[in-house]
């Protein structure tokens, strides 16, 4: 279903409170500032902190929809039910904790539009994408999580929480209950025969506590393995075109409408 959106990012929740207001704020003010038509779908999962009802509030101001599920269900699924709500041509992925820029969805959705892709993954690691004020704990077992997707997709940052993909890439597609990475599910199980990288830089969460845990962990191993399984069986592809966007022509796309 769509209603004239160029744009419906999908920002699933749970105790993001803190950071919410100001998310919601910023993705707004960026899309109004290069006329694009946009909607947010906050799909929250009963946080106790309050989350789902400053939700609501939000709403009447901003344009945005809300989802209200039952409890912790997983990202992935979070995502998808934020795909069948949304009313946008192009979907999009983004996270609460205000790790993700807002300025960059312009460049994103100049990047899908211009290259012809299906979907566009914000990266940090191609030339120009980086990552502040990340342990580097994290850092190692990041770099180590998208080393071990290469043997699925050719994109560097696979495991990456910020992309936008077309609607038709992804209608009807069915992901794995254990799919924990979502970007990395879609570029396996999607119809994708086009993939840009952009850069981008991370910034560690401002507010709340990270979701990452060792349960986290072993989910995506165990993902790896399902996906691994996929392509020996034939049922999956790495070979679409592959484009790497260049940091330059990232800020060029991202320079507000006149």
């Amino acid at each position: 279903m769509t209603n004239g959106y160029d744009l419906s990012l999908i920002v699933p929740t749970y105790n993001e409170r803190a950071n919410l207001e100001r998310l919601v704020s910023g993705v707004a003010s960026v899309l109004a500032g290069h006329r694009i038509a946009g909607e947010l779908v906050v799909v929250d999962d009963r946080s106790p902190d309050g989350t789902g009802e400053l939700a609501d509030r939000l709403a009447e101001r901003f344009p945005m929809q809300v989802i209200h599920r039952d409890g912790k269900m997983g990202l992935g699924s979070a995502v998808m039910a934020g795909f069948e709500r949304a009313r946008g041509e192009v979907l999009g992925v983004m996270d609460a904790d205000l790790s993700h820029p807002p300025s960059v969805l312009p460049g994103m959705l100049a990047a899908l539009r211009t290259l012809d892709a299906d979907i566009v993954v914000g990266s940090r690691y191609v030339p120009g994408g980086g990552s502040l004020n990340w342990p580097w704990r994290r850092r190692v077992m990041s770099r180590l999580a998208g080393l071990l997707a290469r043997p699925v997709t050719p994109v560097r940052d696979a495991t990456s929480g910020l992309f936008l993909v077309r609607r038709r890439a992804v209608e009807g597609v069915r992901i794995s209950a254990t799919g924990f990475k979502i970007c990395l599910e879609l570029l396996s199980r999607a119809r994708i025969e086009s993939v840009a990288e952009i850069p981008f830089v991370f910034a560690d969460r401002a507010g709340g506590e990270s979701k990452m845990s060792a349960r986290e962990a072993f989910g995506y191993l165990r993902q790896l393995r399902d996906l691994y399984a996929l392509r020996l069986a034939g049922r999956h592809t790495s070979d679409v075109r592959y484009q790497r966007v260049a940091d330059a022509e990232m800020r060029a796309w991202a320079r507000p409408a006149e």
